[in-house]
């Protein structure tokens, strides 16, 4: 599949869309960037909810493809996650759907899965079918986006590659993040694949780099064409040293998602 042209971000004032703001137009794409909030330093980008049928509309107006990372990232009360993340989604999908969009790339979370018991010595990496397990409601609203985007390709033909992704940051902070950690160069590396691979249908992969201490499967993010670059094993001499190594006792240790299973951080707005 030829690369798309023009890429709508959504998300863009966020720190992962930041990131990308930044990596992704060295792949030849065209950012057309949209935010609830302003995006500084981009006079440009459409500052819309995802509430705001009309403007999503006018939005995906004439883009070749979404990267839909718009959304609330952390734990919050069902009303808030239920408009933004669900009904947020949903609003997009139709304005896609209704512009004829082909394809979105929608930024999932491990926290589908997150009450997942992570694996410990030799256990084998966690499959991409494992049962679904959200630790949140965050986590279920990726849950049902990851449905969303099935029905949509079943019904209409909108591909969707669902990006579970783990912990996007310049490096990692955290013992447990050393197993989640997707580099930034990686994250764009993993989202130009997806907006380029063949025939997605709607695929589900797991969104890390090739970390030594990895948890999951990430034969389906290879099968995209996605070749991560980067581990996290030079940053966990000094993670250990600080924090200890992952206690299984611990019950913010014993699952995939961390203490969002204890006590998950809540959104502050």
């Amino acid at each position: 599949m030829p690369a798309p042209r023009t890429v709508l971000l959504t998300g863009a004032a966020g720190g992962l869309g930041t990131l990308m703001r930044g990596l992704l137009p060295a792949y030849g794409y065209e950012l057309r960037l949209l935010d609830a909030h302003p995006v500084e330093g981009e006079p440009d980008a459409i500052t819309a909810d995802l509430a705001d049928k009309d403007a999503l509309r006018e939005a995906v107006k004439g883009v070749d493809a979404i990267i839909h990372l718009a959304g609330i990232s952390l734990e919050a009360s069902f009303e808030k996650i239920l408009r933004s993340n669900i009904e947020g989604t949903y609003n997009l999908y139709e304005a896609a759907r209704a512009e004829g969009i082909g394809r979105v790339v929608f930024a999932s979370s491990n926290h589908a899965v997150g009450f997942t018991p992570r694996p410990q010595g030799d256990d084998p990496l966690i499959p991409i079918d494992t049962q679904r397990r959200p630790d949140t409601y965050y986590g279920l609203s990726k849950c049902f986006g990851e449905d969303l985007a099935q029905l949509y390709w079943d019904l209409h033909r909108l591909e969707t590659v669902s990006v579970r992704i783990g912990s996007c940051f310049p490096e990692p902070t955290s013992v447990r993040m050393l197993s989640v950690w997707m580099s930034p160069d990686d994250g764009a590396r993993l989202f130009h694949a997806a907006l380029t691979a063949p025939d997605v249908g709607h695929s589900v992969v797991y969104g890390s780099s090739a970390n030594t201490r990895i948890w999951w499967d990430l034969s389906g993010a290879k099968a995209l064409g996605y070749e991560p670059q980067d581990d996290s094993e030079p940053y966990a001499a000094q993670l250990v040293a600080e924090q200890g190594e992952l206690d299984p006792g611990n019950p913010d240790h014993a699952h995939l998602g961390g203490h969002f299973t204890t006590h998950p951080p809540i959104w502050p707005y």
